[in-house]
C-alpha cells in the first residue's frame, strides 16, 4: 500500500489481501466491501484464475498488505491457489483465517484460530467485521483499531489479476481498463467528503399511505436540487432508499453510503397545511448538525424545498445553484402534486397499465403548468418506455416522435436542466436510431449533471455503444461513486466492461446487482453472453435458463445449444422465439443467425429491423455476437445509416 495513504485518523490505513476460492466468489464481494467499510484497504480479484502470468504481482501484493485474509471453505481447502496463498501469510507472519461455511481450515493451518463467518449476515457494523479488523491490526503489529472509530468506505486499491495481463493491450480496452479503476476504487472517495451528503426518504406521518408518494417525491426533489451543485457530492436515491425504515444508526448508515451527512425528515399534511421537518446528521458522530421544521400552506412547499436544500448546502460550506432554469420545476401545487404521483407509478414500472397511468398523470400535470419542464421530460421517457417495451408495430414512431418532442419541450423551457438533455438523448439514441443527433444533447447533460446518478449512467451507456470506452468507463465510476447501491448501476457498469470487450470484468458487476435485486431482468443474461465470449457454455446455459426475460433466454438458449452441439434444441429455442415475439426481436434473431454461421439470414434480419425500427440495433456497433459482418459491405452501410460512422 503507498506509504501516504491515510484513514480518517491521520495514520495509515491496514492494507489486506483477500484469498479465497473462486466458488465462494459472492461472499468474498460481501467481506471485501463490509471491510472497505470498516476502514481496510482491501486488495481482492472479482475472479480467482490460475496461471504463471498472475504470480509476480501476487507475490508483490502478498508482501506489500498488512495482512493476509483467507477464507477456508470446503472449496478453497481444496485450492492450490488458496493453499498457496495462505502458506505466504503464515510465513510472514499476517495470516488472518476465516471460515464462511463452518469448515475447518486444511492441515497444516488448524493451529490458527479461524473467525467463524458461517451466520455472519454481511453488516459492516457486526462483531464477525470487528474481530477481523482486530485481528489484523494485530498482524501487522498496532494496536487494535477501536470499531467506534472506523471511518467511511476508503478506496479501494491495486488492480485485479486480470488487469495484470490487461495492461497497455490497446483502445479495445481503454473502457475495461475505467472498469478496472472504479472497481478498485480509483473513483472512489478516500474517506467520506467533506461536502457529500445522503437524503434519506422522508417519512409520511400523515397516517394515510397513499400520501407516501408526496414525502418520496419531496425528498428526490430535494436531492435533485442539491445535486445540481457541482461543490456537492449527493448520494443518488436508490442507494439511499436501501435504508427507508432501516434500524441501524446514522453512522453506520452514512459509512455504509460513504458519505459525511445524512438528511432525513417527516412529512405531515393536514388539509392544505404541511409539516415538514428536516434534520442534517453528521454521520461521523451521529449527532444533529441542524434541524428546523417548517410548517406552510401547500402553495409555498416549493419555498420549503428551496429553503431546506440552500440550508443544507450552507452547512456544507457549499452555494447553491440557481434555481431558475436549472431545475425544470413548477410553482403549481396541482401540477407538482400530479407529478409526483406519476414519478411513483414509473418507479413502480409493473406493467403496461402503470406505465400508461404515469403519463396521464404527467399529462395533468402539464396541464396544470404548461411550462414544467421536468413533467415534459418525464412525459418523455414515459413515452419511451411504452414504445420500447409496449408498442406495437406501425405505432412506435409515432411515439417516439411525441417523446422526442417533449423532451425538445423541456430544454425550451429550461435550457440548464441536465435531465431534459439526457432524456432527449436517450429518445434519439434508442427511438430514432440516430447516434450522431444524440451525441449533442448526451454531452451537454454531461456537463450539467455531473453530480446526477441516473444522468451519467445513460451517458456512459450511450459511450459505450458508440465506441467510447474511456468516457464511458469514467462515467459509469462516477455514477457508482454517486449510487453504490443501486443495482441498475452495476448492471450497467457490467454491459458497459462487456461492450469494451472485457468480459471476466462485466461479470463480477452484473453478479453484485443480482445480489442487491435477484429478480433483476438482463443480468442473468448479461452474465450468460459474456461466459459465451469466453467458451464456458454449459454454464452460459444455466444463466440463460435464470433470465425471466424470454427474448433474452431464448435467443441465449438458441446459441449456446449450437454451440454445445445441440442442434435441434437450438432450433427448437429460435422457432419459439419468433412464434411468441415475431418481428418485435429481428435483432435477436440475427444475433442467433450470426452466430450459427449464417450471414445473409443474419443480414436480412439486420436490414429488416432497420425498416422497422427496431431498437435492440443500438448494441450493432461493438456486439461481438455480430463479428462474423464486420468486414461485410451491407453491415458497414447499416452501421452508418444509424449515425455510428
Amino acid at each position: 500500500m503507498p506509504e501516504n495513504e491515510k484513514g480518517l485518523s491521520g495514520n495509515p490505513r491496514k492494507s489486506v489481501f483477500l484469498s479465497y476460492a473462486r466458488t465462494d466468489q459472492a461472499q468474498a464481494s460481501k467481506l471485501a466491501l463490509a471491510l472497505e467499510s470498516a476502514g481496510l484497504a482491501v486488495w481482492w480479484d472479482g475472479l480467482i484464475e490460475g496461471g504463471a502470468a498472475f504470480a509476480k504481482s501476487i507475490e508483490t501484493e502478498l508482501d506489500q498488505c498488512d495482512a493476509v485474509i483467507v477464507l477456508w471453505s470446503k472449496s478453497s481447502a481444496e485450492s492450490d491457489w488458496v493453499l498457496d496463498e495462505a502458506s505466504q501469510g503464515r510465513d510472514l507472519r499476517k495470516l488472518v483465517p476465516v471460515s464462511i461455511d463452518g469448515s475447518l481450515p486444511p492441515l497444516g493451518f488448524r493451529q490458527y484460530h479461524a473467525i467463524d463467518l458461517a451466520k455472519w449476515h454481511g453488516l459492516a457494523a457486526s462483531p464477525e467485521i470487528e474481530s477481523i479488523v482486530r485481528s489484523v491490526a494485530a498482524a501487522g503489529s498496532a494496536a487494535p483499531h477501536s470499531p467506534a472509530r472506523l471511518g467511511a468506505p476508503p478506496s479501494r486499491r491495486g488492480i485485479s489479476r486480470r488487469g495484470v495481463v490487461m495492461a497497455g493491450a490497446g483502445i479495445a480496452v481503454a473502457g475495461a481498463a475505467g472498469i478496472i479503476a472504479w472497481r478498485s476504487g480509483i473513483f472512489a472517495p478516500a474517506g467520506a467528503p467533506s461536502n457529500s451528503v445522503a437524503v434519506l426518504p422522508f417519512s409520511n406521518l400523515s397516517g394515510d399511505r397513499s400520501q407516501d408518494y408526496f414525502s418520496d417525491g419531496l425528498s428526490e426533489e430535494l436531492r435533485s436540487t442539491l445535486a445540481r451543485n457541482l461543490g456537492l457530492q449527493v448520494m443518488a436515491q436508490a442507494s439511499s432508499a436501501k435504508f427507508r425504515d432501516s434500524k441501524d444508526d446514522a453512522v453506520s448508515i452514512a459509512r455504509a453510503l460513504g458519505v459525511a451527512f445524512l438528511l432525513e425528515g417527516t412529512v405531515r399534511q393536514s388539509r392544505q397545511v404541511v409539516r415538514v421537518t428536516a434534520d442534517l446528521t453528521d454521520g461521523s458522530t451521529g449527532f444533529s448538525k441542524w434541524s428546523q421544521t417548517f410548517d406552510k400552506s401547500l402553495e409555498d412547499i416549493f419555498a420549503v424545498q428551496s429553503e431546506i436544500a440552500t440550508t443544507v448546502a450552507g452547512a456544507l460550506a457549499a452555494k447553491i445553484a440557481p434555481a431558475s432554469t436549472m431545475s425544470g420545476g413548477t410553482t403549481n401545487v396541482e401540477a407538482f402534486d400530479a407529478y409526483l404521483r406519476g414519478r411513483a407509478l414509473y418507479d413502480l414500472s409493473a406493467d403496461e397499465a402503470s406505465e400508461r397511468a404515469a403519463l396521464a398523470q404527467f399529462d395533468l400535470a402539464l396541464t396544470a403548468d404548461p411550462e414544467y419542464a421536468a413533467a415534459h421530460a418525464a412525459r418523455a421517457r414515459s413515452l419511451t418506455a411504452i414504445a420500447n417495451q409496449y408498442g406495437k408495430l406501425g405505432e412506435t414512431a409515432a411515439l417516439y416522435d411525441q417523446a422526442i418532442a417533449a423532451a425538445e419541450r423541456a430544454i425550451a423551457i429550461a435550457p440548464d436542466f441536465a435531465e431534459a438533455y439526457s432524456t432527449l438523448g436517450f429518445t434519439l439514441f434508442q427511438g430514432r436510431l440516430d447516434a450522431r443527433a444524440a451525441r449533442a444533447p448526451y454531452e451537454r447533460s454531461r456537463e450539467l449533471g455531473a453530480g446526477e446518478a441516473t444522468v451519467l449512467a445513460r451517458y456512459a451507456q450511450y459511450s459505450a455503444r458508440t465506441g467510447r470506452a474511456a468516457e464511458a468507463a469514467e462515467a459509469i465510476g462516477r455514477a457508482l461513486v454517486l449510487d453504490k447501491l443501486n443495482p441498475l448501476i452495476h448492471r450497467a457498469a457490467g454491459s458497459i466492461a462487456y461492450a469494451a470487450r472485457d468480459y471476466r470484468e462485466s461479470i463480477p458487476s452484473l453478479r453484485r446487482a443480482l445480489e442487491m435485486n435477484p429478480r433483476l431482468s438482463q443480468a442473468h443474461a448479461g452474465i450468460a453472453d459474456a461466459l459465451v465470449m469466453l467458451g464456458r457454455h454449459q454454464e452460459a446455459k444455466a444463466e440463460y435458463l435464470a433470465e425471466p426475460v424470454e427474448d433474452f433466454r431464448l435467443a441465449g438458449i438458441a446459441i449456446v445449444e449450437r454451440k454445445l452441439g445441440n442442434a435441434t434444441a437450438a432450433r427448437a429455442a429460435l422457432s419459439k422465439l419468433v412464434a411468441d415475439q415475431g418481428d418485435r426481436v429481428l435483432y435477436q434473431q440475427a444475433q442467433v443467425l450470426a452466430q450459427w454461421g449464417e450471414r445473409d439470414a443474419a443480414m436480412a434480419k439486420l436490414q429488416q429491423a432497420r425498416r422497422i425500427g427496431d431498437s435492440g440495433l443500438i448494441y450493432a456497433r461493438n456486439d461481438p455476437k455480430l463479428d462474423l459482418l464486420r468486414n461485410d459491405a451491407r453491415f458497414k452501410e447499416l452501421l452508418t445509416s444509424l449515425g455510428f460512422e
